[in-house]
């Protein structure tokens, strides 16, 4: 059996990535450099793939920066920094990168097509305070129709599954799962800003070091305002 997996490098996908072993298939992993601010994601995700044992790493590039409409791919934007959980969930942010998810899937389901797979991972999370649109079940539900309706193997009958396990998961959940995945989190990258250290005040920063704290675990990155976030 195979997969392909949309690893980008963070702690989700990575989880994903290896759920998807545990499940039993030969994982092919694919990775974006769409000329994002955090380019930096794109060594862990090599890492990770290389760490997982993948039976193959594509690493496609195009720019979406060309056009902007996010922080995440226009560095004059200002990210977001030191927001309460609450400040995270009112509105969806503006590191929401338009049409990301439809763009990753419809690469991800077209080298699941030409490699005969039988589905596609992606490490999408609803619950996840950034709200972002393309991460909810009825979106994954919506491109699960595509599949169906604009592939060969769909329309044969055959068609190429979207799986999910993250989405209905806390952050610490995930955490958890990864723990007993064996996912080497310090191989990992959530930060949002370009810097080689993690900065440790942006929205992923933040909601990563609060999974952890929660669960009383110390998350073996290096973060630039670690100190800061914990209360010291």
């Amino acid at each position: 059996m195979k997969a392909v997996v949309l690893l980008s490098g963070g702690l989700d996908s990575s989880t994903v990535l290896y759920q998807a072993k545990t499940d039993g298939y030969e994982c092919y992993a694919i990775s974006f450099d769409y000329q994002q601010r955090h380019r930096r994601e794109l060594d862990s995700a090599i890492a990770i793939a290389h760490q997982a044992g993948v039976k193959e790493h594509q690493v496609v590039s195009f720019d979406l920066g060309q056009w902007g409409g996010s922080a995440l791919t226009d560095q004059e934007m200002d990210l977001p920094q030191q927001r309460s959980l609450e400040q995270m969930s009112q509105n969806i942010p503006i590191t929401y990168v338009p049409g990301r998810n439809t763009i990753f899937l419809s690469f991800g389901l077209s080298y699941a097509e030409a490699i005969a797979a039988e589905c596609v991972y992606i490490g999408v999370n609803a619950l996840d305070y950034s709200g972002y649109p393309d991460c909810r079940p009825d979106y994954i539900e919506a491109m699960q129709k595509v599949s169906a309706l604009g592939t060969k193997q769909g329309r044969e009958g055959q068609g190429i599954e979207i799986v999910t396990p993250l989405i209905n998961l806390k952050k610490t959940a995930i955490i958890e799962l990864g723990n007993r995945l064996g996912v080497p989190w310090e191989k990992t990258w959530s930060c949002y800003a370009g810097g080689e250290v993690a900065c440790g005040v942006c929205d992923s920063c933040l909601l990563r070091l609060a999974a952890f704290a929660e669960l009383g675990l110390q998350d073996p990155l290096l973060y630039e305002n670690y100190s800061n976030y914990q209360g010291d």
